[in-house]
């Protein structure tokens, strides 16, 4: 069976002052509301609205919350429709052995049945995934261009499990591509600092190098201010973004690579912006506000 098939019924949107536990709590999420919020090992105050959900991302700047409550209410409409938006890509048995992997999962943003789809791993230091700000944002996006995204939950404390979940859930998908109506020729993986690490040590090393099944690279990989270093002459095309005044992923050390990965005859695209730090997400109101649109044209050059 794929995917937990949610009721269809109609439950109620969000709004800026709804706390962070009552979405955690709210009906429609039943079972994995709290794989919508950052931190896997602490409890929220009952008092901390969802205008108030930058102090849950340190490692992140720019928020803006009608982008965060959009995508969750996204979520909501498609749940009132009968949709399935989450799905476990691990089993029961492979929870059990490693209970772990119970605090993952993968949160489905529909675009045509039948396109390509896309992984989405926010960043977070590996310590919580802020998905909130840099990861369904995205996904909605895509999926307004009538792509499938992926919002992918994955264990925190540890970039090696963190990309071994990456793996796992792209095999899914692709085990289960007829059942969820995607298309996965020329798939693309989308990562933001520690999850951009993440989805470029896929597209060095493949799939498999992390436990999952033999199936090809993906057809590109977009990556949001990281200092990764690692690649190899048969890397996917690559998009790169970082603002110009970034103190954690030096723009520098992102250019040096892409221009490797350049002279290596990888097709690449390189953006700083200037006067952004880090974590600037979708980057509302910056210099960096439409690269997202940017990066999706690239996608598509390459399908």
């Amino acid at each position: 069976m794929v995917g937990n098939k949610q009721m269809s019924n109609t439950y109620k949107q969000i709004r800026a002052d709804d706390s962070v536990v009552d979405v955690i709590n709210h009906p429609a999420f039943t079972g994995f509301g709290q794989y919508i919020f950052p931190w896997d090992d602490r409890d929220y105050d009952v008092g901390l609205k969802m205008d108030q959900v930058s102090y849950l991302l340190p490692y992140h700047s720019h928020i803006d919350t009608d982008t965060v409550i959009k995508p969750l209410n996204h979520m909501i409409d498609d749940i009132n429709a009968g949709k399935t938006v989450f799905h476990d890509f691990y089993t029961e048995n492979e929870k059990q052995e490693e209970p772990s992997k119970n605090d993952t999962g993968l949160f489905l943003y529909r675009g045509d049945p039948g396109a390509p789809y896309a992984v989405i791993c926010a960043g977070g230091g590996f310590t919580y995934v802020g998905s909130l700000h840099e990861g369904f944002p995205y996904a909605l996006e895509l999926s307004k261009k009538g792509y499938n995204a992926f919002v992918l939950k994955y264990r925190i404390g540890s970039g090696q499990a963190a990309t071994e979940d990456l793996a796992a859930a792209i095999s899914y998908i692709h085990k289960n591509a007829d059942a969820l109506s995607i298309g996965t020729d020329r798939y693309s993986l989308w990562g933001s600092s520690a999850g951009a690490r993440m989805v470029a040590y896929v597209g060095t090393y493949g799939v498999h190098g992390f436990g999952g099944d033999r199936i090809s690279r993906p057809g590109i990989v977009v990556m949001a201010y990281t200092g990764h270093t690692d690649y190899s002459p048969s890397d996917p095309p690559t998009f790169a973004i970082v603002g110009e005044n970034d103190r954690i992923a030096v723009p520098s050390v992102m250019e040096r690579r892409i221009n490797a990965m350049k002279a290596q005859g990888i097709d690449v695209e390189f953006h700083r912006y200037p006067g952004l730090g880090h974590g600037f997400g979708l980057g509302i109101g910056t210099s960096a506000e439409g690269w997202i649109d940017d990066a999706i044209e690239f996608w598509e050059e390459h399908m």
